[in-house]
């Protein structure tokens, strides 16, 4: 008679539950493996022949076939060790499962000694678990505290397999974990590269605005004059993710492998910095089987793009439809998958190949032709997408003296929270999944952004006079939305709407 028991497996973001089976068949003596396995699957023959063995265990010395149902899904990784022993003990009759456990699934890397090792995309697997209502999950202890993040799970956390043998023949017991507390879970949040900021007042007000909307920045200056900083800081500046964001973001680095077990939950918003020889694939995701790439890594965070004309134009054009649509759509022969993408991206570039056109203390060495075709390498669309332009110029020798006031920090800090409270209020009714004005659809701009008669005229002066695109228009009117979030006026005001166009006419020029 056949054992079948559960485990789950990793799909783009998502989790499929898969059927684990297992049958004694003749007596020549194989172990197979059926069900589109990938080698690592493969593998798991002899970690599961050598994890039984070191159990005290003897292997069955007859034909074992394993399938992985449903067998046109591509099943990948070692997660299946655990369970595909536990379904060859089955068979064996050397196990029976008690009624509880004959609904719960099994998911563990074995080492050849019997130890189980930690695996990745437990999260996605505990969340299919809950929408599923399938109560119980035995997994290495390693991963017990990410699947616990979510609620009303029966967690047991498996050293090896000879404990679990036990624990499942009743001859000794695996403690479940108690429910976890989001309460004991808190982000830090230092402000130590804001502070040695010196000077660039208008380059720390635009900081403050991208932080508080979510709004992309590009800024433009001359080498040393602190682009790099500015962007480093920004982060900084941002408040810890919410928990529904929290979870979004862990679930990203827990399928991509870069989840540390002794955080389980991330609670900071990620930065990620990817050099400019990156690939397309390794910026966008992809794969045989896809995988997130930086763009997903930065979800709900800052993707900083250093020296934006030196990365590949193709690999900056992969950028613009997710900047709009906050999702990449990965498409391959045989899957089509959707990883989220909502980030901020923060860029900075010098105007001229060696960097000194805007300096005003040093020539630029460069031609017309050079400059041209330097400031090429970026299209006019992807220009388009940032909301905030400005130029950076070298910092003054007395701003160098100066020390950054503790006061100014926490005021920016504190404008900036209460602007992102005001935002998370906004949209709490939405339909949308949407907490920052940068995410508000081009649909819904006049339903939260409404403008009075004179700061209408105004924009319409300036849309003509720096002849902005239509996404232009969209974006100022979200970013004087977050400048009046700033000043906590329920109106946007001229002022607001001003100082939006002012970060915005660079861009257009």
């Amino acid at each position: 008679m056949p054992s079948k028991i559960f485990s789950a497996t990793t799909f783009g973001l998502d989790s499929q539950l898969i059927e684990v089976e297992a049958d004694l068949i003749g007596e020549a003596a194989k172990f197979i493996i059926v069900g589109l396995p990938d080698t690592a699957v493969q593998e798991a023959r002899e970690r599961v022949r050598s994890a039984i063995k070191n159990c005290d265990i003897a292997f069955p010395r007859r034909k074992i076939i394993v399938n992985l149902a449903p067998a046109d899904l591509k099943k990948v990784g070692p997660a299946f060790d655990l369970p595909i022993a536990v379904s060859v003990l089955i068979t064996k009759r050397y196990l029976e499962l008690f009624a509880d456990d004959q609904k719960a699934v099994f998911v563990g890397e074995l080492a050849l000694d019997g130890t189980l090792r930690p695996v990745t995309g437990v999260l996605s697997m505990a969340t299919l678990l809950k929408k599923l209502e399938i109560k119980r999950l035995y997994l290495p202890q390693q991963n017990a505290d990410e699947a616990n993040l979510i609620s009303g799970l029966e967690i047991y956390p498996v050293k090896n397999l000879a404990e679990l043998v036990k624990h499942l023949k009743g001859k000794s017991i695996i403690k479940k974990l108690p429910p976890s507390d989001f309460k004991k879970i808190s982000g830090s949040r230092p402000v130590l590269l804001f502070a040695k900021i010196k000077g660039q007042q208008q380059a720390k007000r635009a900081l403050e605005i991208a932080t508080a909307g979510n709004h992309n920045l590009l800024m433009v200056g001359p080498p040393g004059s602190g682009k790099t900083l500015l962007a480093k800081a920004m982060p900084e500046l941002l408040p810890p993710l919410t928990i529904d964001e929290a979870l979004e973001v862990t679930k990203i680095y827990s399928v991509s492998g870069l989840l540390s077990h002794n955080e389980p939950l991330i609670t900071n918003r990620p930065f990620r910095s990817p050099h400019h020889t990156a690939s397309g694939i390794a910026m966008v995701g992809g794969g045989s089987f896809p995988k997130p790439g930086e763009i997903t890594l930065a979800h709900r965070g800052v993707l900083f793009l250093d020296e934006l004309p030196e990365f590949p134009r193709i690999v900056l054009e992969n950028l613009r439809q997710p900047l709009e649509d906050g999702v990449i759509t990965v498409s391959r022969a045989s899957q089509t998958l959707q990883f989220p993408a909502c980030f901020t991206l923060v860029a900075a570039a010098n105007p001229c190949p060696c960097g000194f056109l805007t300096d005003a203390e040093k020539d630029c060495k460069c031609s017309p032709g050079q400059i041209l075709r330097y400031q090429k390498r970026v299209s006019g669309p992807l220009l388009d997408r940032f909301d905030l332009q400005i130029e950076v110029p070298r910092v003054k020798f007395i701003d160098l003296q100066s020390e950054a006031a503790a006061a100014e920090i926490e005021n920016i800090l504190q404008r900036i929270d209460k602007a992102r409270k005001i935002q998370l209020a906004r949209f709490k009714d939405s339909q949308q999944k949407i907490f920052t004005n940068s995410e508000i659809s081009s649909q819904n701009i006049e339903e939260y952004c409404r403008l009075d008669n004179q700061s209408k005229q105004l924009l319409k002066e300036a849309m003509f006079k720096f002849h902005l695109s239509a996404r232009g228009y969209h974006r100022v009117i979200k970013v004087a939305r977050t400048v009046a979030d700033l000043t906590e006026s329920k109106e946007i005001k001229i002022e607001h709407l001003a100082e939006a166009l002012q970060f915005r006419i660079m861009q257009e020029n």
